[in-house]
């Protein structure tokens, strides 16, 4: 069952708790080299005393004289290391728009709350395999950039940022802050990092695809897309609408056949250019409406891809 919420506008600091409760069997396995130096759950290409054993090569100045491998060493006469592939964890960063175009949703939720709580229940999986949760919170009026921590203050620390700066009725539209935000994810995701972008993307141009080029040489990138049905497709009942980006107001008549072709081709055209465009950057790709149960998307799609 999807976590009852109780508005669909905002979220509340019990609800996003509650989440760690809501958790499956998922492995976030990396496929780029993790690059930091603490002990935790994923196996890094770095090489030294560790737990799982790797290879036996000639010894070194330098070597740990414990890594000898004696039995080695008396077959062949000449001293021999055993080389050992350490378990570290990583810093899963969780990328979270805030714009104002966000603070939107016809069907049950906003798709800042599925924001939120797609990026809560991550945070709580990625916690509970030892990992370290920071993240990039972002609108048009501020950036909240939270430098990865570990354990469970490093989720309560990214959920109370979650809570505090929601999106409100009012804010400003700039577009380009998705593309700022991107540039500034890219200076604190160290290489090795899980890399979980939460967005709508709209407003991505170049300068906004060359960070996320960049970002996926180097780190493990999942995408979820948020979208609403309304941006799909109009209503299916005939009728004149009334829609507005909080500044301007637009009256659109559904029952235009050619209007509701040309409406539904624009959605089709920017969701099928993302996925493309992710995929090509080897990013995992997961579409999420505000009608959907956040949980079960989630974990399916995350289950059908370790």
């Amino acid at each position: 069952m999807d976590i009852n919420m109780t508005r669909g506008v905002q979220v509340s600091w019990k609800e996003l708790i509650q989440l760690r409760f809501q958790l499956v069997n998922i492995a976030f396995s990396s496929q780029k080299r993790v690059m930091t130096t603490l002990a935790g759950g994923y196996p890094s290409f770095f090489r030294g005393r560790g737990m799982d054993f790797m290879e036996t090569r000639h010894y070194q100045p330098g070597d740990d004289i414990r890594a000898i491998d004696w039995r080695v060493t008396a077959r062949t006469g000449k001293p021999h290391t055993k080389l050992f592939r350490e378990e570290r964890e990583r810093p899963v960063f969780l990328w979270v728009d805030y714009r104002q175009q966000m603070f939107f949703g016809t069907q049950v939720r906003f798709k800042s709350v599925v924001a939120a709580y797609a990026a809560a229940w991550l945070a709580w999986v990625a916690k509970a395999h030892g990992d370290r949760i920071g993240g990039l919170i972002f609108s048009a009026e501020q950036h909240k950039e939270l430098r990865p921590a570990s354990g469970q203050r490093g989720v309560l620390r990214f959920i109370k940022a979650l809570v505090d700066n929601q999106p409100i009725q009012g804010g400003d539209f700039q577009m380009g802050q998705i593309n700022l935000a991107l540039a500034q994810l890219r200076q604190v995701a160290y290489p090795g990092s899980l890399v979980c972008l939460l967005s709508d993307f709209r407003g991505l141009n170049q300068d906004g695809e060359t960070h996320i080029k960049r970002l996926a040489q180097h780190n493990d990138v999942l995408v979820v897309f948020i979208y609403d049905q309304l941006e799909k497709a109009l209503p299916s009942r005939p009728g004149h609408y009334d829609m507005t980006n909080g500044q301007q107001i637009l009256t659109i008549n559904s029952a235009d056949i050619q209007l509701q072709q040309v409406y539904q081709k624009s959605f089709e055209r920017h969701y099928a250019y993302l996925e493309t465009f992710f995929k090509q950057r080897g990013a995992r790709w997961l579409p999420l409406a505000t009608n959907d149960n956040i949980l079960q998307v989630l974990q399916n799609s995350l289950l059908k891809n370790v």
